[in-house]
């Protein structure tokens, strides 16, 4: 059983390292602009929104080693995938070079006008 917890394990960073296709350089810079700081929800008016936190999160993970992520490492990594994913899905018709769209989704370490890496 702990080999099969290995391999979901390897298989969710591997899917963290291919869906965040911007580099930890690259999200920090974003992560400064106005637009980014736009867009998302906020749980409280003037807030911080929760794909610019998690962003800063995001940031940290590049940083690291992968033999330096631990269990809560890998969770966060399932839930940045989880959302990445679903809005891929809900992507809208036409340029969306600068979108609310696009603009969360970098939030969130990809930049859908960038292929992944």
């Amino acid at each position: 059983m702990a080999e099969t917890a290995k391999a979901s394990d390897d298989a969710i960073v591997d899917e963290f390292h291919s869906l965040v296709n911007m580099t930890a350089h690259q999200l920090e810079t974003w992560l400064k602009t106005d637009e980014s700081r736009e867009v998302g929800q906020k749980k409280d008016e003037g807030r911080e929104s929760t794909g610019h936190a998690s962003g800063r999160h995001i940031v940290k993970l590049l940083h690291a080693k992968r033999s330096d992520y631990d269990d809560d490492d890998r969770a966060e990594m399932h839930r940045i995938v989880g959302y990445i994913k679903r809005h891929l899905a809900q992507r809208p018709k036409g340029d969306v070079s600068e979108t609310r769209w696009a603009y969360s989704l970098k939030n969130w370490g990809h930049d859908p006008e960038k292929p992944n890496r």
